[in-house]
C-alpha cells in the first residue's frame, strides 16, 4: 500500500510544475555537444532505498519536470538460480535485512583477492530474496523510514521504461569463478529489454561482451576504481591503466571515474587543479562520466556546501563538460543543467523577496568583517545587515553577539575577563561591553559554524580569521560606497546596556544614521530590527526608516490580538523557519497558519536563519538548499530571506527556474507530502503544536534611561596564554559548541 500512496504523491507533485519543455538550446562542450546525461545511481537513493520502486519513480518523475531524461543505473548481482537483482555492494547485509532474517548465514568469499566478510547474493534463490528480504538505507545520514520496501530485480527497474537504462557489472570474475554467468544472463535480458549502457571495472568482461551486444544501442563503458585497487584482468593498477586510453578506446566508447580523477581535492579540502583526463578522452572519441556526487557528502569548501556549485564545476566551466554525473541526487543535477549551467543572468528578478544576510556572507567569511560584507555585495545580497554591539568605551561596532567568544578568538587572550550575566545568556562569556574598542581591536574574528566547529561542518577553514571588525560608522560608510538596495541594523540588549553599563545603544545608533544622513535616504532602504517593541518606537518618527520585529520564540499561530499590536511598531517580522513549516522526524510536517494570518494582516515576513549544509535542511529538500529556498520564495512568498549564504540565494533568483510560471520550474516542496507516505507506526510521536503569539511576545517594558556607572580606574589586563588558559578556553568553546547545536532548525 505505501509503494501505491508514494507514487501517487510523485505524481500529484509534479502536476504543479507547467508542462516540461526541453532546456533552451546550450553549447555544451561535451563530446557530442549534447547536455550531459544525468545517471541516477539506485534512483533517488539519496532519499529511499537503493533501486527500489519508490527511488525510481521519484528519480524519473522529478527529473522530468526540469525538461531532463535521466538513466536509471542498476549495479547487478547474480542470485544462486542466476536471476539479476540491482545493488550496489556484493553483500547484502549493508543494505538489506538478510543479516536479521538469517543470521547463521555469514559467509567468507575471496573478492578479486580479497577476503569479504558477509551475506552475498548468490547463497540465496530469488524466490526467497524476493519474498523475504526488504531493503534499508544504508546510509546513516538518510531517512530511514521508507524502509522495509522489496528488492527490485532487473527487470523491475527495466519495466519502469526510463529514458536510459545504465547496466553496472562490477563482479563478473567472480560470479564466474562461482559458475554464474552474467554475460549467458545479459544475452537473454537484452532480448526482452532496452539496456542503453553496459559497465564494468572489469575489461575481460567487457571485451567479452563487445561481440554481443549491439553497439549502435548499447554503449560500453570501461569504470576506473580508486588510483591503487587493481584491474583483475591485467592484474594492473587502475591509475596505470589511465595512462592508455587509447587502449580503452579499443573496446568501450566511454570511461566512468571517480569525481577525483578530474578535479582533485587537496587534504585540506579545496579544489586542486583540474587534470587533462576529460580533454584527452575526448580527443580519442571517449565519453567521460563521473561518480560519487552526493548532495550529503561535501566535497570541498571551494562549494560553500551548495550542491550545484560542485555540478556547474564539472559541466559548466571554460575547458570541459563531463558527458555525464552518476549521482545519488538526480534532481539537483538535472536542476543545475536545466537552471544554472551557462545561466548569465546577472540581476534577479524576485519581485517582493528580498535577500538579507545574516552577519554577511558568513557563510564564507568571518561573520561582520570587512570580507564577509564584500563578499555579500559581490554575491548580489540586497540588504547587507549590522548586529550593532558596544564597546566599553562607547564605541558602535558589527558583530552577532555582545559575546566575543564565538565570533572572535577572545578566549586566547580575555580568558580572566569572562563573566556570567544571564539577562544576557545562559553561559559564561567575554562580552564586548566589558571590553574597550581598543582591546577588540586587538582581537581577530573567526568563522563560527552553528553546528559546532568538531561536527564536521567547518566553514571555509583557509579564511578562519580573515579580515577585520567593522564599527557601525564603517559599516554605514561601506554601505553607501557600494550603492546596496539597503542596509538592516539589528538592536539587542538596549536595556541592559542603558539600565546596567551606561551605555546608550539606541543613542548611538541614531547618531551614527544622522551622522551618514541615512535618516534622508529615499533610495536605500534602512530597516532598524529588534526582539524588543521599545526599542522600534525610538525610530518610527523618522520616515526613511522601516521598522522589523523580531519573534525568537517559535509560534503556531498569530491570532488578530497581538498582530494588531505588532502593527503599531513594525511592518515587517523576523520568524524562524519552524514558525512557517514545522519539521517532524526531520521531515517538513505542515505549513503553519502564520503566513496567511499575518499577510491578512497586511504585515511582511521575513524568514531567517536559511544556510546551506545539508544538515540544517528538511529531507523534503533533497539536502539542496536551493529546493528550501524555492519552497519559502516561490511557494510561501516570504517577503524576505535571511541567509548566511547570500550567494545562493542570488543564484536562484537569477534563475529562470525560479518562476513557477516558466515552463521549467524549481518545485518548491509541499510539507508534510513524503511525511504523509510513511507508515504511522514508524514515527515518532507527534511534536506538541508551538503555542501562539501572545501578547507578551510584542509588548515590551520603556526603555530605561542611559544610568550614570562609575566605571574601575584600571581595566583588567590582557593575560597571556598558558596552560590553564588554555584548558578554560576548551571549556568555553565547547559551551558555545552546545549552544549553537541547536540552532539546526532556527
Amino acid at each position: 500500500m505505501i509503494r501505491i500512496l508514494l507514487f501517487s504523491f510523485v505524481l500529484i507533485h509534479v502536476t504543479l510544475a507547467r508542462k516540461p519543455a526541453a532546456p533552451p538550446p546550450k553549447k555544451w562542450l561535451t563530446l557530442t555537444g549534447n547536455a550531459p546525461l544525468v545517471v541516477a545511481r539506485g534512483g533517488f537513493s539519496g532519499l529511499f532505498p537503493e533501486s527500489s520502486q519508490f527511488a525510481n519513480n521519484m528519480a524519473l518523475q522529478l527529473t522530468s519536470t526540469l525538461g531532463v531524461k535521466a538513466a536509471l543505473l542498476c549495479n547487478l548481482q547474480l542470485t544462486k538460480d542466476g536471476a539479476g537483482i540491482c545493488q550496489t555492494d556484493i553483500r547484502l547485509d549493508n543494505s538489506t535485512n538478510i543479516a536479521t532474517l538469517f543470521p547463521q548465514d555469514q559467509k567468507v568469499y575471496n573478492v578479486n583477492g580479497n577476503q569479504v566478510h558477509g551475506w552475498f547474493a548468490l547463497d540465496y534463490t530469488s524466490e526467497l530474496i524476493l519474498n523475504n528480504v526488504s531493503l534499508n538505507q544504508n546510509i546513516l545520514s538518510r531517512p530511514t523510514l521508507f524502509d522495509g520496501v522489496p528488492v527490485s530485480t532487473v527487470e523491475d527497474v527495466a519495466g519502469i521504461k526510463p529514458p536510459f537504462f545504465w547496466l553496472n557489472v562490477p563482479y563478473d570474475a567472480f560470479y564466474t569463478q562461482h559458475g554464474l554467468s552474467v554475460s549467458a544472463y545479459l544475452q537473454n535480458a537484452m532480448k526482452f529489454m532496452g539496456i542503453n549502457y553496459i559497465s564494468s571495472p572489469e575489461i575481460g568482461f567487457l571485451k567479452a561482451i563487445g561481440g554481443k551486444v549491439n553497439k549502435a544501442r548499447t554503449k560500453l563503458i570501461f569504470v576506473f576504481l580508486d588510483p591503487n585497487v587493481v584491474e583483475p584482468t591485467t592484474n594492473q593498477t587502475y591509475s596505470s591503466l589511465l595512462k592508455n586510453l587509447a587502449a580503452i578506446k579499443a573496446f568501450a566508447s566511454g570511461i566512468l571515474v571517480p569525481k577525483g580523477y578530474i578535479w582533485p581535492v587537496n587534504p585540506n579540502k579545496y579544489l586542486a587543479p583540474p587534470t587533462t583526463l576529460v580533454a584527452d578522452a575526448h580527443k580519442l572519441g571517449l565519453e567521460v562520466y563521473a561518480s560519487v556526487f552526493a548532495n550529503d557528502m561535501p566535497a570541498s569548501y571551494n562549494y560553500s556546501y551548495d550542491p550545484t556549485a560542485e555540478y556547474q564545476q564539472f559541466i559548466d566551466n571554460s575547458q570541459f563538460s563531463l558527458d555525464g554525473v552518476v549521482t545519488d541526487f538526480p534532481t539537483t543535477a538535472a536542476e543545475t543543467i536545466a537552471c544554472f549551467a551557462m545561466n548569465n543572468v546577472t540581476k534577479p528578478s524576485h519581485g517582493n523577496s528580498l535577500i538579507i544576510t545574516h552577519n554577511g556572507a558568513s557563510g564564507i567569511y568571518p561573520g561582520c568583517s570587512d570580507m564577509a560584507y564584500e563578499q555579500a555585495v559581490n554575491d548580489g545580497a540586497d540588504i547587507i545587515d549590522c548586529s550593532v554591539q558596544m564597546s566599553k568605551d562607547g564605541v558602535a561596532f558589527c558583530l552577532d553577539s555582545p559575546d566575543l567568544m564565538g565570533d572572535t578568538n577572545a578566549v586566547t587572550t580575555f580568558m580572566s575577563r569572562s563573566s556570567s550575566i544571564p539577562e544576557i545568556q545562559k553561559e559564561n562569556g567575554i562580552f564586548s561591553f566589558d571590553l574597550t574598542w581598543s582591546e577588540i581591536q586587538t582581537l581577530k574574528p573567526q568563522i563560527m559554524s552553528p553546528f559546532g566547529q568538531n561536527a564536521g561542518y567547518q566553514r571555509n577553514p583557509a579564511a578562519q580569521n580573515q579580515g577585520k571588525l567593522m564599527t557601525l560608522t564603517d559599516f554605514l560608510e561601506f554601505s553607501k560606497a557600494k550603492a546596496v538596495s539597503g542596509i538592516l541594523i539589528n538592536i539587542e540588549n538596549a536595556a541592559y546596556l542603558a539600565s546596567k553599563k551606561g551605555l546608550g545603544l539606541v543613542d548611538a545608533i541614531t547618531a551614527a544614521l544622522k551622522n551618514a544622513t541615512f535618516d534622508q535616504q529615499s533610495t536605500q532602504q534602512v530597516l532598524i530590527q529588534s526582539d524588543d517593541s521599545s526599542v522600534l518606537s525610538k525610530f518610527q518618527g523618522v520616515p526613511a526608516y522601516k521598522t522589523v520585529l523580531t519573534i525568537k520564540d517559535t509560534i503556531g499561530s498569530a491570532p488578530k490580538q497581538p498582530l494588531d499590536e505588532i502593527k503599531k511598531y513594525a511592518t515587517t517580522v523576523v520568524l524562524s523557519r519552524p514558525s512557517l513549516i514545522t519539521i517532524n522526524n526531520g521531515f517538513a510536517q505542515a505549513q503553519t497558519t502564520v503566513l496567511k494570518e499575518m499577510q491578512v494582516a497586511n504585515i511582511s515576513i521575513f524568514v531567517s536563519v536559511l544556510r546551506n549544509e545539508y544538515v540544517s535542511l528538511a529531507y523534503d529538500y533533497f539536502s539542496d538548499p536551493i529546493v528550501e529556498l524555492a519552497t519559502y520564495i516561490a511557494g510561501l512568498g516570504v517577503n524576505g530571506v535571511i541567509t548566511e549564504f547570500p550567494g545562493t540565494a542570488s543564484k536562484y533568483l537569477r534563475s529562470p527556474c525560479s518562476d513557477l510560471n516558466a515552463e521549467i520550474a524549481i518545485l518548491p516542496a509541499e510539507p508534510g507530502g513524503l511525511l504523509s507516505q510513511v507508515p504511522p507506526e514508524a514515527l515518532s510521536p507527534a511534536v506538541a503544536p508551538s503555542p501562539p503569539l501572545d501578547m507578551a511576545d510584542v509588548i515590551d517594558p520603556p526603555l530605561p534611561a542611559v544610568a550614570k556607572v562609575d566605571s574601575p580606574a584600571t581595566p583588567g589586563t590582557p593575560e597571556h596564554k598558558s596552560s590553564s588558559i588554555a584548558k578554560e578556553a576548551n571549556i568555553g568553546l565547547s559551551l558555545v559548541a552546545i549552544m549553537v547545536i541547536g540552532l539546526l532548525f532556527a
